[in-house]
């Protein structure tokens, strides 16, 4: 079940904690990957590390929003095609509304919304022809429920779900699913730097009463990825430990 060989996978910010994770999940059930963040050389260490440097490893400044193509062509010529794309790279500028400054909105909404349309626009095409594909755009609890201080942020992650159901229709007639996955708190990086307090309030908001972590967004895609999920397109799937239900 959920066996990915032969697949050919390419994954954004893939050095950060969730990306990271599933890319090490979709190789471990056997895609061959493209591996992209900003900087080569961190790419090329996560691959060693990791991947036995069998990860591809194609750096890519999402925020040159003429370079997020030529991405998808490079993963294409390298894995000889790609049958998956997790579009996971994403940016925050955060302001309260009323403060926030036009290059904040802008560089939120190129990076996490403008860059995926690109991305999927590159890659569909491939797909088309070869009557298979599987893409998935990780998004945000906030993209539902909203949040103070990220109306870039929260725009940005509700454009990728309204973006996923009309690709979702446009494409299906080819075998190609479209779905997003999105997660509440995971412990990551960013949130190790709060303190013990914060996170207490945190966890006191989750009925799960605790912070979910990269392994489990990393499950969640697989599924997406896989053949298992045929049948499911147009969907967010949210792991959020309960703080909201949709």
């Amino acid at each position: 079940m959920f066996n990915l060989a032969g697949k050919k996978a390419l994954v954004t910010g893939a050095t950060g904690g969730i990306g990271g994770a599933i890319a090490k999940t979709l190789h471990d059930a056997g895609a061959t990957l493209v591996i992209s963040g900003s900087k080569q050389e961190k790419l090329e260490a996560l691959s060693a590390s990791s991947f036995d440097g069998k990860a591809i490893a194609v750096a890519c400044d999402l925020s040159k929003l003429d370079t997020v193509e030529e991405l998808v062509k490079q993963s294409e010529e390298k894995l000889g095609g790609l049958d998956i794309l997790i579009c996971n790279a994403g940016v925050t500028k955060d302001n309260l509304s009323m403060r926030m400054k036009d290059d904040e909105w802008q560089q939120v909404i190129d990076v996490n919304l403008t860059a995926s349309f690109r991305m999927t626009r590159a890659a569909i095409r491939g797909m088309l022809k070869r009557h298979y594909g599987r893409i998935i755009y990780i998004t945000s609890v906030v993209g539902w429920s909203g949040n103070p201080g990220q109306a870039n942020y929260c725009a940005s992650k509700a454009g990728l779900t309204g973006m996923s159901k009309s690709f979702a229709q446009e494409f299906a007639s080819r075998n190609i699913t479209v779905n997003c996955i999105a997660p509440g708190f995971i412990a990551t990086s960013m949130t190790e730097v709060l303190t013990d307090d914060q996170k207490t309030r945190i966890n006191q908001n989750i009925p799960l009463a605790r912070m979910g972590t990269p392994d489990e967004i990393a499950a969640g895609a697989l599924f997406l990825a896989s053949g298992e999920a045929g049948y499911v397109t147009g969907q967010t799937l949210h792991i959020n430990g309960g703080m909201l239900m949709i």
